[in-house]
């Protein structure tokens, strides 16, 4: 049971940055997404950009397997996102990964924005995906906060120094890192089931 109610504790220590990083976070992403309806050719050369680098491929060849598809799009979303983007950047740099995810969301607004028929039917079953992905980032986020606050101001989590403020502030990452690694893997599972059964049919017209 303190698996479920420690982070939610930190949660509501926290809440007015937890609703800040809820409206920084998708404000960002709405953004990207506006952008990319109003400049096409922004959105065009990321796409180009996932096609040359092999990404487009690797899921085309992965939709014949729902669940193999779903444990890669799980991989990547927790190590090249939650640990390369969010978590080692905190490490080292008080709040980069806050910044480091604004970044990543923005191009992410750009890459899915409903340019064309086709962006715009795969944006509706893939909404619920960026809700989902995008709250877990988002917990994420508020640990790279926390921890940052804890390392700079050990007095706020009851540390006598900083070492010691860095220690609880990891503590506490990792408390808020389990419900986020939830919300990936239900994330991860939805999309590669939208993607594979949902949205086949949607182009199809059912």
């Amino acid at each position: 049971m303190r698996r479920l109610r420690e982070p939610f504790r930190i949660i509501r220590s926290n809440l007015r940055a937890y609703l800040v990083l809820n409206a920084l976070v998708y404000g960002v992403l709405l953004v990207g997404l506006v952008l990319g309806v109003l400049f096409p050719d922004l959105t065009a050369s990321l796409v180009t950009g996932l096609e040359e680098d092999g990404t487009a491929d690797l899921v085309a060849s992965l939709l014949s397997n729902v669940w193999l598809f779903a444990l890669t799009i799980l991989a990547v979303n927790v190590l090249t996102v939650s640990l390369k983007l969010i978590l080692l950047p905190s490490l080292v740099v008080p709040f980069a990964g806050v910044a480091l995810l604004l970044y990543k969301t923005f191009e992410s607004g750009l890459v899915l924005a409903p340019v064309d028929e086709t962006m715009a039917t795969l944006l509706v079953p893939h909404s619920l995906t960026m809700v989902i992905e995008f709250q877990a980032y988002i917990l994420l986020a508020l640990g790279s906060y926390v921890f940052a606050m804890a390392w700079l101001r050990p007095a706020t989590v009851g540390a006598p120094d900083r070492r010691r403020g860095y220690l609880r502030g990891l503590q506490l990452f990792g408390w808020l890192s389990l419900p986020a690694l939830g919300l990936l893997i239900i994330g991860a599972v939805y999309e590669a089931l939208s993607l594979v059964h949902i949205v086949p049919r949607m182009f199809l017209g059912w």
